[in-house]
C-alpha cells in the first residue's frame, strides 16, 4: 500500500532530573530540627534544615550595642561641628582646628555605617540558619542527621532534590544523522516519545530540547536531549527508556509488511502474487523498516500481493491457495 510513513530515529536513553540540587549549609552551627522526610516531595521555599540561631542572635545583639554607642558618638560629634563652626565664624579658632572637628564627624559617620553593615551580615547569617528548597522536587536520603555539627559550604551536602517535573531524557544518536535533526529542527519542534521496556506505561509525549555541541569520537555518536512535562512522574531519574525521535512524515510510502521481506544471494527480495495466483520472486530496495511495516525504495508498485508467511516453500511459478486472512498470503 502507499501511505504516509513517518521518518524516526530510534535510541535507547537515560531519564535525568530537570535540576539538581545539592542543598549545604552557608553557616557553621548544630542542626537542630529536620522538617521533612527522605523521599519527600518538597516545594519550593519549604524549611529544610534550621541551624542554631542563638550563636547568631548574639551576635546581632552585640552588634546592634555597637551602633548605639557609636551612634550616640556621632551625635555628639555633630553638636561638637556646630559649635565648633559657630566659633571658627567668629574667629575664635583656627580652620585647622575646625577641620580636626569636622575630621571627627566624618570617622563617626563611617563608624555608624560599618555597625549597620556588621549587623546586616550578622542577619544574613540569621537567614541562613534556616535552610529552604530552592524549588520544587523530591528529597534524596538525609546525609547529616539533626544534632550534628555542619560547615559552612562543606563538601558533603546535606540532601539532593531532585526536579522531576519536568524531565529530561538524554539519549545518543549516530553523527550521520545529525545533518537530518538540525534540518528538520528548522521546520519546527521535533517530537519524541520515551517509553520504559518494562512497564505497561504508554509513551511519554515530549519534544527535542538539546543537541550537544560536539560529536563523541570515541563512539561516533552526539548526544540529545528531549525534555518532558512527565505530569504523572512517569520518568524517573535513572531509568532507562526507549526513545523515538521524529523527524518528519515520507507522504505516499510504498510500504509491504516486513515479514514478506526475504534476504537471498542478490540481495532482498519478496513473492508477489500474480493475478493467476503464481508467485513471482522479485527483487526490491529497501529504504528502511517502520515497525512491522517496509518503507520499499523500488520494486514494488501499490496494490500488489505479497507472501508474508511459508517463502521456504515456494518458487517462481508455483501456485499458491491462501488458506485464509489470518494466514497472511
Amino acid at each position: 500500500v502507499a501511505k504516509n510513513v513517518p521518518v524516526r530515529l530510534y535510541a535507547i536513553g537515560n531519564v535525568e532530573p530537570y535540576t539538581t540540587v545539592a542543598i549545604k549549609a552557608r553557616v557553621d552551627g548544630q542542626i537542630v530540627a529536620v522538617k521533612f522526610a527522605e523521599g519527600d516531595e518538597v516545594k519550593q521555599g519549604q524549611v529544610l534544615f534550621e541551624i542554631d540561631r542563638r550563636p547568631f542572635e548574639a551576635q546581632l545583639q552585640q552588634a546592634e550595642a555597637n551602633k548605639l554607642r557609636d551612634q550616640a558618638l556621632y551625635d555628639h560629634a555633630r553638636e561638637q561641628e556646630k559649635r565648633y563652626k559657630d566659633l571658627l565664624e567668629r574667629k575664635f579658632i583656627s580652620a585647622d582646628a575646625f577641620e580636626q572637628v569636622k575630621t571627627n564627624v566624618d570617622t563617626a559617620s563611617a563608624t555608624v555605617h560599618a555597625d549597620e553593615a556588621a549587623m546586616q551580615s550578622v542577619r544574613l547569617q540569621l537567614d541562613y540558619c534556616t535552610i529552604k528548597s530552592p524549588l520544587t522536587g523530591y528529597a534524596g536520603k538525609i546525609m547529616i542527621q539533626q544534632g550534628n555539627l555542619v560547615k559552612a559550604n562543606d563538601v558533603g551536602a546535606l540532601v539532593v532534590i531532585n526536579q522531576v517535573r519536568p524531565v529530561y531524557v538524554s539519549f545518543s544518536v549516530p553523527e550521520q544523522d545529525l545533518t537530518d535533526v538540525r534540518h528538520y529542527q528548522q521546520d519546527g519542534e521535533l517530537k519524541v516519545t520515551a517509553s520504559l521496556s518494562n512497564a505497561g506505561h504508554a509513551a511519554v509525549p515530549g519534544k527535542l530540547s538539546f543537541i550537544d555541541n560536539s560529536t563523541d569520537m570515541s563512539t561516533g555518536t552526539i548526544k540529545l536531549k528531549a525534555e518532558f512535562p512527565n505530569a504523572d512522574k512517569a520518568l524517573w531519574p535513572g531509568q532507562f527508556a526507549n526513545v523515538v525521535l521524529t523527524l518528519t512524515s515520507q507522504d505516499g510510502a510504498i510500504v509491504a509488511p516486513s515479514s514478506a521481506i526475504q534476504n537471498g544471494p542478490n540481495g532482498q527480495y519478496v513473492f508477489v502474487v500474480k493475478a493467476d495466483q503464481t508467485v513471482d520472486l522479485r527483487n526490491v530496495k529497501v529504504s528502511r523498516t517502520e515497525g512491522d511495516d517496509t518503507v520499499i525504495g523500488s520494486g514494488l508498485t501499490p496494490g500488489e500481493k505479497v507472501v508474508t508467511a511459508g517463502q521456504m516453500r515456494l518458487a517462481p511459478g508455483i501456485r499458491i491457495a491462501a488458506e485464509s486472512k489470518a494466514a497472511g498470503l
